[in-house]
């Protein structure tokens, strides 16, 4: 996701009207559920309202056909073009390479989406799929049906142990998150609460937060345990291999000096979004990684330099000579090979896509 428009919110306070009716949704939408389970049961926390408005059953933003793609909500590396998945490919083969190329490989893809970069993998020919399978795994029933044929969908991570890799796109920033403000010289939890309507934030009680941070007054912090959990569950499912991710990342210490609109930050039809409390389940509701919150032992890299080191250039450069010797026939392999010089322009962009963090598990010898 693109993380270059903002969005006025305030840090403090956020509201929504809790009973409005959301349209393409049930009638009253989350936001009356979420005030109905409020009143019966009490203030929610953050992550589960976070949790409600992206994965609800019902009214889920990603149940109800947000997605990522030109006709989505916003763009991410696989949607740019095909050249992404032509990259990731190579780095699949060199981990099959590495392995002593095994039968039976798996490339097991976490939050595929409607299977864009599926697609492009596939369309590369990796020789790691010749005798391998590529398993892509999708909570949202909406996206899963969009799968190309080729590939397994699943709704969760394989039970393991497979040999292979294990590749999220931009997944943990779409992972439900508690929310720590400091007030007083301590840490306090941020919960969801009603007030005159309206679904409110209302800080309760003290703390500890998941990494020392010296909790200054008017700070914020996310709390990213289900991203921690799963990335311990994905490198469970591996035996050998690679676990490897790519999301826009910061440190906890960095989000304590930083305002929360500047890494909490919300999406619709490639807009900024309003507060995370705005129309739950109209928006996509998203978070910068907090790498020190994750399992240790992974190799960190930006997006530039991981894409660079697994052969970006190369095949840039086969494409310009494609189009060289193809342009004056206008024909489709031309016109493929000449997007690849404006995809690698956008994949790379230090300031976007390129900025974002690579992370890499190894797991086994």
């Amino acid at each position: 996701m693109s993380f270059h428009r903002s969005w006025p919110a305030s840090q403090t306070s956020a509201s929504c009207p809790s009973g409005a009716d959301i349209p393409g949704q049930t009638e009253g939408g989350l936001a009356q559920r979420l005030d109905e389970r409020i009143r019966a049961d009490g203030p929610i926390s953050f992550d589960e309202y976070v949790e409600a408005c992206l994965y609800d059953p019902v009214d889920g933003f990603y149940v109800t056909g947000g997605a990522a793609g030109r006709r989505g909500d916003f763009i991410t590396s696989p949607e740019v073009g095909p050249l992404f998945g032509a990259v990731l490919a190579r780095w699949m083969d060199q981990v099959w390479e590495r392995l002593g190329r095994p039968g039976g490989f798996a490339v097991v893809e976490a939050g595929a989406g409607t299977g864009a970069l599926a697609r492009s993998v596939l369309a590369a020919g990796p020789e790691c799929l010749v005798d391998g399978r590529y398993l892509a795994v999708e909570r949202s029933d909406v996206l899963r049906s969009n799968h190309p044929e080729g590939v397994e969908s699943l709704t969760d991570l394989p039970v393991g142990p497979v040999v292979g890799v294990v590749v999220a796109n931009e997944l943990l920033d779409n992972l439900a998150f508690g929310l720590l403000a400091a007030a007083d010289g301590t840490w306090n939890e941020v919960c969801v609460d009603v007030a005159a309507g309206d679904l409110v934030e209302r800080v309760t009680v003290s703390c500890d937060p998941p990494v020392p941070v010296e909790p200054v007054d008017g700070a914020r912090i996310a709390v990213q345990t289900r991203a921690s959990t799963w990335v311990t569950e994905a490198l469970s499912t591996l035996d050998r291999g690679s676990l490897l991710v790519f999301d826009y990342c910061t440190t906890t210490a960095e989000m304590a000096g930083r305002a929360s609109t500047e890494w909490l930050r919300t999406y619709v039809e490639h807009e900024r979004g309003g507060a995370p409390l705005d129309s739950p389940g109209r928006q996509d509701v998203t978070v910068e990684v907090a790498i020190d919150q994750l399992p240790a032992g992974a190799s960190a890299m930006s997006q530039t330099d991981f894409l660079g080191i697994n052969g970006i250039d190369g095949l840039v450069e086969q494409g310009r000579l494609t189009w060289s010797e193809r342009a004056h026939l206008g024909d489709l392999e031309a016109i493929r090979a000449r997007s690849r010089i404006v995809e690698s322009e956008a994949l790379t962009d230090p300031a976007g896509l390129g900025g974002f963090t690579v992370l890499e598990w190894t797991a086994g010898p």
